[in-house]
């Protein structure tokens, strides 16, 4: 398929900028306004595709079955379509503070350091994009916390906008980091963080953008889709019999890049490492055997899930890394159910869904997502894609 097949026109209305939440404004006495924000993950819309069929499900039903327009799915309906033994699989990688913000020796330019991923923990060096490159050359000296300690070294150009970065912080390693990452915000998108106000992530963004069942540090991103499950919607799932997997892929910001060509064959992801273990295995193979659902929590597991998969339809162990790109047309292998957010334009996981739901049933849905006030990116609302 072609780049120009996953154009549509996207408001910037439409796109989510906080999760989903009840929001309390206050007086205060000095004539300000103080507002509080409550965040209910499970609350958010849900639209439920049906691929087979061919039928999109928006509202709730009365007892006769009809839909009562207006009353939109929320996503704790999500279990009406699920039974005791289907099995999901979620993606239990942990986002830590990526977003830095400093100065560069000598000029006191206001620089932003973007940590991508250690590369060797003795010296401590890291993985880094930086803001604005073009002023940011080796050799430089780079201040994170005023007249702390916290002081980098540009080493290396890696990219147009990358860089390799040597901390002179003499510690042990975990004080180390947790200094580090005491200097960092939550690793918003973009599209987040130049759409807000003040163009920062806060405080509760860092449990916000965080999955509650997340546990192996080392995403850059969220795995959004993740991010709607709470824990009373966990509590039951548990009741009613359902299983859940837990496989890790540290999702990095190559799913944010621009596509630069229109044939889709000639784009190359860039690589993200992943973790399949033999209990994963066992959940989901289990799950096949006895003909119950799989359903793959994201874009990230649905690679991860077609990385691992052997020519058996099976899920195997794994630990290394993956690139794959899922794009219309893919046979599948795995997965009979699907859970995704609603994904910007021409962006890869738009494309992931595509393949997954069918190109002419998911862009009609995000047709009527934009005519019904559904909303997108990270903090936005939720897509269930069935096999049926």
């Amino acid at each position: 398929m072609k780049l120009s097949q996953f154009k549509f026109k996207l408001p910037d209305e439409s796109v989510a900028l906080y999760p989903h939440s009840i929001v309390h404004e206050f007086k205060n006495d000095d004539g300000t306004t103080t507002i509080s924000r409550l965040t209910r993950r499970d609350e958010c819309k849900l639209m439920v595709l049906h691929s087979k069929s061919q039928t999109i499900d928006m509202f709730k039903r009365d007892e006769k079955g009809n839909p009562i327009e207006g009353e939109f799915l929320d996503f704790r309906n999500i279990l009406d379509y699920f039974d005791e033994g289907d099995t999901f699989v979620f993606n239990n990688t942990k986002v830590f503070p990526a977003r830095l913000y400093g100065t560069k020796e000598k000029t006191d330019a206001k620089i932003e350091v973007f940590l991508l991923r250690e590369l060797n923990a003795e010296m401590r060096l890291w993985d880094v994009l930086v803001e604005p490159a073009r002023k940011i050359r080796i050799g430089n000296k780079l201040f994170f916390d005023g007249s702390g300690p916290m002081v980098a070294e540009v080493i290396d150009n890696t990219t147009s906008r990358g860089r390799t970065l040597r901390f002179l912080y003499d510690c042990p390693h975990d004080e180390f980091k947790r200094e580090l990452f005491a200097l960092g915000e939550s690793p918003l998108p973009r599209y987040v963080i130049d759409k807000r106000e003040d163009h920062h992530a806060t405080e509760q963004d860092m449990e916000d953008f965080q999955c509650i069942f997340a546990k192996n540090e080392g995403a850059v991103t969220a795995p959004a889709s993740g991010l709607h499950f709470s824990r009373e919607l966990m509590k039951r799932m548990e009741i009613r019999g359902l299983n859940c997997a837990y496989i890790t892929l540290h999702c990095g910001l190559g799913n944010f890049n621009d596509i630069e060509v229109e044939d889709l064959t000639k784009h190359k992801m860039d690589s993200e490492q992943m973790f399949v273990n033999a209990e994963a295995c066992n959940l989901v193979n289990t799950a096949k055997e006895t003909e119950h659902k799989v359903c793959v929590v994201g874009t990230s597991v649905l690679k991860a899930t077609e990385t691992a998969v052997g020519a058996d339809g099976k899920l195997k162990e794994y630990e290394g890394w993956t690139n794959k790109f899922i794009f219309p047309p893919y046979e599948f292998q795995l997965a009979d159910a699907m859970i995704a957010n609603f994904y910007h334009p021409m962006s890869t996981l738009l494309m992931s869904t595509c393949a997954f739901g069918g190109y002419d049933l998911v862009m009609k849905a995000y047709e009527q997502a934009v005519e019904n006030g559904y909303l997108f990116g990270c903090y936005g609302d939720a897509m269930l894609i069935l096999n049926d």
